[in-house]
């Protein structure tokens, strides 16, 4: 038995195959492309107007009150505790929407999911703290791979119940129900890691990272690059005396942590390019993340699920395919993004800006469901341009922390088109005039970015020419 501990601890394939798993069984949720009609049909009887106005933007306060120090406890107590937290939390969110009713009871519902959503950092950071630098990029591979595949079969799988099996609603959440329970249980047998980002260095010779030394995963949609990993560490070392000190002034040790987090935050964004790079991301996404909230409310408000086919899973399903497409196509384009990086975040913006017009003009379900596909590939295309972008300016240790932050400030914004927007306390719109702001949010973000093209261009240009006229007079 011991043997066997002893070659799991060493193994980066048992622990990568557990979290893959729990990945797959977490992310596989045929309900989820069904949710607003299941609201608003006869299992809950809740009016449009109570999904949009009262119940969504609970999901986003939520997940920006917990984000940050869930960040911070995940690292303290080693991503496990976060998994089976989040584990714990999905069971609630889905027994609460399979047998609660009401408003209130739906508010709850959505304040789990924020937990959920929150707690999905313990699941990108987890495999670098059990595995060596050698393997990070096949786990990273694996882990994204993993959440992609099971997002499609979901779709797939709830279209195919509900289409030709004629499965309701309440039975489809119930195989959700089944498959996050399953991932609970995968996350039971994760090995505990012995170190993390910050709390638990296992280079007893730091007390604290150093600029390049600190990596942060704030987003649940990028893993951290690198950390500290010098191999497996036994984990029965002694502690040094240095690492004794540490433990003995804990509050001193996030202070000094967190001033650690600012002074890299700073480092990173004093590029300009950089910043401008981060602008689109944290303005784009926090639209993105706005319109995916509330498109299902927009589906239902075209065709209304009591008297229309539904087919949700489906289009989730293709816009799925369509944006891994777009994402792995970046990677064999030949272009000058130093140049024509931002006149392409200008031109898809625009585009982004045209499918949500269209949606919101046509009241043809086909068209909106086009609209959908044609958004969401060019935010996909777009955000892996500007992944790329950031990175390749970036040292290795530090990308991580300015994605996150990047998506922290994505949600702060998001949080302030729902208050504005959406809440029932602020102007409280009908969903066809949201997206009519969130098309014309999307071509504010684009008029930025062509006039910032063209005017990086005829620098460019004038540069090029002044350097040509000194050349010819010598």
């Amino acid at each position: 038995m011991d043997c066997w501990k002893g070659a799991v601890g060493r193994s980066w394939i048992y622990p990568t195959l557990i979290i893959c798993a729990y990945g797959f069984f977490s992310t596989m949720r045929p309900s989820e492309a069904f949710l607003t009609p299941y609201l608003t049909g006869p299992d809950k009887n809740l009016t449009i107007e109570e999904v949009t106005n009262q119940i969504f933007p609970v999901w986003t306060y939520s997940y920006l009150a917990l984000l940050f120090p869930v960040f911070l406890i995940t690292d303290y107590v080693r991503y496990k505790p976060i998994l089976l937290l989040q584990g714990i939390s999905f069971i609630i969110t889905w027994l609460l929407l399979l047998f609660a009713h009401g408003v209130v009871a739906m508010q709850v519902v959505e304040f789990f999911y924020g937990m959920v959503t929150a707690t999905e950092v313990a699941y990108y950071a987890y495999i670098y703290s059990v595995v060596s630098t050698d393997h990070y990029q096949r786990v990273t591979s694996y882990c994204r791979s993993i959440t992609l595949v099971a997002a499609t079969v979901a779709a797939v799988l709830g279209q195919l119940l509900v289409s030709l099996a004629g499965v309701s609603y309440f039975h489809l959440n119930a195989i959700t129900l089944a498959s996050v329970s399953l991932a609970f249980v995968c996350s039971f047998f994760l090995p505990m890691p012995q170190k993390s980002m910050f709390f638990h260095r296992k280079d007893a010779s730091e007390t604290l990272p150093g600029p390049d030394k600190v990596v942060a995963t704030v987003s649940s949609d990028r893993p951290p690059g690198r950390q500290e990993d010098e191999g497996c560490v036994s984990a029965d070392r002694g502690p040094t005396a240095e690492h004794q000190a540490d433990n003995a002034k804990p509050q001193n040790h996030v202070l000094r942590v967190l001033v650690q987090l600012s002074k890299d935050l700073r480092d990173c964004y004093s590029s300009r390019k950089l910043l401008y790079w981060s602008l689109w991301w944290a303005l784009a996404t926090a639209g993105f993340n706005q319109v995916l909230n509330y498109i299902q409310v927009l589906w239902d408000f075209r065709a209304p699920s009591h008297s229309s086919a539904v087919y949700n899973g489906a289009v989730e399903a293709i816009a799925t395919f369509l944006g891994s497409a777009t994402s792995m196509a970046v990677g064999y384009v030949k272009v000058n993004w130093d140049l024509s990086g931002e006149l392409a975040l200008g031109i898809f913006s625009a585009m982004d800006a045209g499918s949500l017009f269209l949606m919101r003009f046509t009241d043809n379900i086909w068209a909106c469901y086009a609209g959908y596909l044609v958004f969401k590939a060019c935010y996909m295309l777009l955000i892996t341009i500007a992944t790329f972008q950031i990175a390749v300016n970036l040292s290795m240790e530090r990308y991580a922390l300015m994605f996150g932050f990047n998506n922290f400030v994505a949600l702060v914004i998001q949080t302030i088109l729902t208050i504005v927007v959406v809440d029932s306390r602020g102007l409280g719109l009908d969903i066809s005039t949201q997206f009519l702001i969130y098309g014309s949010y999307f071509t504010v973000i684009a008029g930025i970015f062509l006039i910032r093209s063209i005017y990086t261009i005829i620098s460019i240009k004038c540069r090029n020419n002044s350097v040509a006229g000194e050349s010819i007079d010598h």
